[in-house]
């Protein structure tokens, strides 16, 4: 990495390096039964963590925020061409509990309602509100999965 290089695309990278393993999945309506509460528990990489750590928290805070739409009066802020940025991770991130710790509720006109958690063991916490099920999709990006294939022309 040189000077020049956009401190988001070293997040990314680092943030994509990891191996993960889906611990547990949790999907619950939320009160009233209007959208859907997702929590995933996964293991990561420890002996990345130490190094990639802000990386992962990046790539989950720029999937959840890219996927955001405004909700309510949130729409007047909205702005479809915005990107996550690496001070959006810092101001949203904290170390509490032996954990870093992103919460982002909503930013800039999108309702992201994410939470992202990272222990130095590599235990990891996906959790989101008022998302429907974007977090597994998210997931399972990162895990390598394929959305979307080229089709043969006709």
């Amino acid at each position: 990495m040189t000077e020049e290089d956009n401190i988001e695309h070293k997040l990314g990278r680092d943030g994509t390096l990891f191996e993960i393993e889906i611990l547990s999945t949790k999907i619950e309506p939320t009160v009233g039964d209007e959208d859907w509460h997702v929590r995933i528990e996964l293991q990561l990489d420890e002996e990345l963590v130490a190094t990639c750590a802000f990386g992962f928290l990046f790539v989950v805070g720029v999937l959840s925020f890219h996927d955001g739409r405004p909700r309510g009066v949130s729409g007047q802020w909205f702005e479809d061409q915005d990107q996550f940025t690496a001070a959006d991770m810092l101001r949203h991130t904290d170390f509490e509990r032996g954990k870093l710790h992103m919460y982002v509720d909503y930013l800039r006109g999108r309702c992201v309602k994410t939470t992202v958690e990272l222990s130095s063991d590599g235990h990891a916490l996906v959790e989101t509100v008022n998302r429907g099920h974007a977090a597994t999709r998210w997931v399972d990006r990162l895990r390598g999965r394929k959305f979307l294939q080229a089709v043969e022309g006709t």
